[in-house]
């Protein structure tokens, strides 16, 4: 997608720090870090979210996701690792070209993911689940 800034990003044409890259997967940090060590890992092929990535771009992008949360983990010792995966605006995706952050977190970092437990009537869980199901 020729607007698309992961896209110009992975062709080389926006310059960007690169952690890790192959033929089909680049990782590089993000330059709006909630901390130190938060990384992105896109695939160079375009797809805009979780319902267009091919099922074999998405393997790759999971096996790299995880071969750098190692090493965030190795090298820089984080209390923890939050891994995000935003697909759609209400969702919070502001780029979109399938990515995932891999944020290093500590104890009293500024980032907040919360919500409400709140018990679900189960029966309309159990429809809920039969609805999924019978697409699959």
């Amino acid at each position: 997608m020729q607007s698309c800034i992961f896209c110009k990003i992975a062709k080389g044409e926006i310059p960007a720090v690169k952690v890790y890259e192959d033929e089909k997967v680049l990782a590089f940090m993000d330059i709006n870090p909630i901390n130190d060590g938060h990384t992105l890992v896109i695939p160079k092929k375009h797809a805009e979210n979780i319902f267009e990535i091919s099922p074999e771009d998405l393997s790759e992008v999971i096996s790299v996701a995880h071969k750098i949360a190692r090493a965030i983990k190795n090298s820089l010792n984080p209390e923890g690792l939050t891994v995000v995966q935003l697909n759609g605006r209400v969702a919070g995706q502001v780029v979109p070209h399938f990515h995932v952050h891999l944020i290093p977190r500590k104890e009293d970092d500024p980032l907040k993911i919360s919500w409400m437990m709140i018990p679900g009537d189960m029966d309309k869980i159990k429809a809920t689940a039969e609805k999924i199901k019978s697409i699959l």
